[in-house]
């Protein structure tokens, strides 16, 4: 591979995983590979990371950008984060074999070819940008697709780099560029008051005379306070300055930092940056950590190829000696391979002519499936981090006058997530029952082995359940519970 490069195209739409899928499905390709997805509902917005060749990527960039044009209207998007498009923003970052030059290029050509082929306006920022002022996206964005829409006629600053002076009626307007990595770090507070946040990103930002390299505002996300980030180059201003930052700004408004989020991926030597600075190891460089000195001794030899890559991680996780990940985990897994499985099988038999009757019901077998696959993989982190939240909150009853108010709190929300993952498992079943009579018999163990794991992540979803339901005392919660699990027999 000569060259390689990175894009994180930025879609308008968080909520409903059918159209990101819809989305995801019409960019990847041979040449092209998915590393990431993804989807904030607060935000409304979804973050694809693509990584792979220079003419493939560009090509899945343009179909991706018409798919969300045929399905996100921005006449009735709403969401914290700003936006101007469907398809809102789409950087082109070098990874290997080309130069920030080459991907400015690249974000030209693309710009060119989206007005060229779905009539939608783009603006060129960062590297590939024509004038100064368009470097920075937020005064190409200022106004959003509203604002934008309103005076892109009248305003000469607000004519699009390619197309004409209008938005598109309902995809807006798309960004593309050319930048070194970013990454998106959000930290929460702990206060709902958001005017607390913004003044706590003005104060941090390089626009407000800030940290350099670093964008941000305020937003209400999930009922608290967020900090939303964009750091732009991590290597001149860490990712840990950032957070001692945010935490230093919030002590002045009496809140502090509750928690912070990666918002797509991130570079390992950042987070090596981030443990040195705070664990202040004398003499440290990365040649300490034990991964990379293997690499560098073995080279190639301790890569791990294949199916294995993937699963190793969680399977050692399980193993590992620590409450977390456990079973509540391992059955929001199972389930998603249950549904997984079922959507291969019923992809594979709607494209075959002995099955061309069935296309509509596999059609809708594929979507729910691919729906319950895209939960249940939140859920196996959604059971950790509510097990790991019960032992915190029986910490900070000792120290505490809350009566246990936060450890019942706690208890709930653990017991309702693998009752979620109990009821997605069943319902996981009862659609790959559905395809057995409607699919090719040549995949009837694949149908098999999905139903058992289904059966196998519903048991055991339920067995976490009834484990809480032990120490719970509110008599109308337990009533409630108790009949959802009736119903799932």
């Amino acid at each position: 591979m000569s060259a390689l490069i990175e894009c994180v195209p930025n879609f308008s739409e968080g909520r409903d995983v059918t159209i990101v899928n819809a989305i995801v499905d019409a960019m990847v390709r041979p040449g092209v590979w998915l590393l990431d997805r993804e989807m904030d509902a607060d935000h409304n917005r979804c973050v694809i990371t693509l990584v792979g060749e220079l003419e493939a990527v560009a090509t899945a960039v343009i179909d991706g950008v018409g798919k969300a044009a045929e399905l996100i209207d921005l006449t009735k998007h709403k969401g914290a984060h700003p936006r101007l498009g469907a398809t809102d923003v789409v950087p082109f970052i070098p990874i290997e074999g080309c130069t920030i030059e080459d991907c400015a290029a690249l974000a030209r050509r693309v710009g060119e070819e989206i007005w060229k082929q779905h009539a939608i306006p783009t603006y060129l920022y960062e590297a590939a940008a024509k004038t100064p002022e368009r470097q920075n996206l937020e005064n190409i964005r200022r106004g959003q697709f509203e604002g934008v829409r309103d005076s892109i006629a009248t305003d000469p600053a607000r004519k699009p780099d390619f197309g004409e002076a209008r938005l598109h009626p309902t995809a807006g307007a798309t960004v593309v560029g050319a930048r070194k990595f970013l990454i998106a770090y959000n930290i929460f507070l702990n206060t709902s008051d958001v005017d607390i946040a913004k003044k706590v990103a003005k104060a941090v930002r390089q626009s407000s005379g800030g940290l350099r390299f670093v964008k941000g505002n305020g937003f209400l996300v999930r009922g608290l306070a967020q900090v939303s980030m964009n750091l732009t180059d991590f290597e001149q201003t860490p990712v840990a300055r950032v957070f001692e930052m945010v935490k230093r700004e919030a002590e002045r408004y009496g809140v502090t930092p509750l928690s912070s989020e990666i918002v797509g991926l991130i570079p390992k030597k950042a987070l090596e940056d981030a443990a040195e600075w705070f664990l202040q190891v004398e003499n440290f460089d990365n040649s300490l950590i034990l991964e990379n000195r293997l690499a560098a001794v073995m080279g190639g030899k301790m890569a791990v190829g294949g199916l294995r890559a993937g699963c190793e991680p969680f399977i050692e996780q399980l193993a590992a000696a620590t409450p977390t990940p456990g079973g509540g985990s391992a059955s929001a897994a199972a389930a998603a391979m249950a549904a997984g499985l079922g959507v291969m099988v019923a992809s594979m038999s709607r494209t075959k002519k002995a099955f061309v009757q069935h296309e509509p019901a596999l059609s809708a077998a594929v979507a729910k499936l691919i729906e319950l696959k895209e939960k249940l993989k939140v859920a196996i982190d959604e059971d950790a981090e509510s097990y790991n939240a019960v032992l915190k909150a029986f910490k900070q009853a000792k120290i505490s006058d809350d009566k246990g108010a936060s450890i019942l709190l706690a208890l709930k929300v653990a017991t309702l997530v693998p009752l979620n993952v109990a009821e997605m498992s069943a319902e996981v079943g009862v659609v790959l029952e559905s395809l057995k009579p409607i699919t090719s018999v040549n995949m009837a163990s694949d149908i098999g082995v999905g139903v058992g794991l289904a059966r196998a992540a519903k048991e055991g979803a339920l067995a976490n359940v009834d484990i809480n339901l032990a120490t719970i005392k509110d008599e109308g919660f337990l009533a409630e519970i108790k009949t959802r699990v009736t119903k799932l027999g």
